[in-house]
């Protein structure tokens, strides 16, 4: 194998592990943050969480802040806008959940939901496997509703809504992303989405008196490991591989969620639970099959 070959591999191969670690990192968060929810109110978290991981990313950021142009500004805004309201359904999610690893393979469907979306809204022709993984999803999902019966709970629901949202988040963020730093694109969204949450959490929510050291704890944890860590080695990692080799490797975060939350919480999931959640794994993998192939062909 020659020179650049073997660098290529090399460079792949140092993508995959932390892609990996980026997944761990996501699963970890979950952790956090309904941690954190103990004593935040869920909106509020939100906010604080992801101001001031926006400001964080904005420092290494900062040169390619001061480069965008204005429109660039106005499509990072509009995009982080989306993101800040899909991340506050998602919020009330996490606060409501029965389980973790159930709500990280509903919030998950953002994946499949994308090409249909995109077929929906902008006539972009879908690939034929999502006609297999669509139903596939549904199935799921349905299982995961299960409960005495076909009775969704609240927590379900804001996971689906959120689900919903993020797939038109992913498509608008595709587009905004082809013109504009990824760092610079991040910061101004995770910025957005605290905006979002924090003007939410002023009109709904009643605000705690004091802040106990246990609510710092968890608040910075989730803001250094969960997100502004994360996004930064997911930012870097991704400029090592494709976009659709590191779609592969993300599959594993709600696996990693449901493998923590049942350690972390003790979480149990019943047999319809998790046969749903073995439904929506195979839909992303059929929904990124072409993509998985090449990746094991490596």
């Amino acid at each position: 194998m020659s020179s650049p070959a073997v660098a290529h591999q090399a460079q792949l191969l140092r993508a995959d592990l932390i892609l990996l670690l980026v997944t761990v990192l996501a699963a970890v968060s979950w952790m956090f943050s309904k941690e954190a929810l103990a004593e935040f109110p869920p909106l509020l978290f939100m906010a604080c969480r992801f101001t001031l991981a926006g400001f964080i990313l904005a420092i290494p950021g900062r040169r390619a802040l001061r480069r965008l142009k204005a429109e660039e500004w106005r499509a990072s805004a509009k995009v982080g806008v989306l993101f800040g309201v899909a991340m506050s359904f998602w919020i009330m999610g996490l606060f409501n959940a029965h389980t973790l690893g159930e709500g990280a393979f509903i919030t998950s469907l953002a994946v499949v939901l994308v090409p249909l979306l995109s077929w929906l809204i902008f006539r972009e022709p879908p690939a034929r496997a999502m006609f297999l993984a669509l139903p596939l999803a549904i199935g799921g999902l349905a299982l995961l509703s299960l409960r005495q019966g076909f009775n969704p709970d609240p927590g379900q629901i804001f996971f689906f809504i959120s689900a919903l949202l993020l797939s038109l988040t992913f498509i608008l963020n595709g587009r905004a992303a082809a013109r504009i730093s990824a760092l610079a694109l991040s910061a101004i969204q995770l910025v957005l989405v605290g905006i979002v949450a924090f003007s939410a959490s002023v009109v709904l929510e009643s605000w705690p008196a004091v802040f106990t050291p246990t609510m710092w704890l968890w608040l910075w944890l989730s803001v250094i490991v969960g997100t502004a860590a994360r996004f930064l080695l997911q930012t870097y990692a991704q400029g090592l591989a494709s976009p659709s080799h590191a779609a592969v490797i993300m599959i594993l975060e709600p696996v990693w969620t449901a493998v923590f939350a049942a350690f972390w919480f003790d979480e149990r999931m019943a047999i319809a639970q998790i046969t749903g959640c073995g439904l929506i794994l195979l839909a992303l993998l059929v929904n990124r099959w072409s993509v998985v192939k090449d990746w094991f062909r490596r």
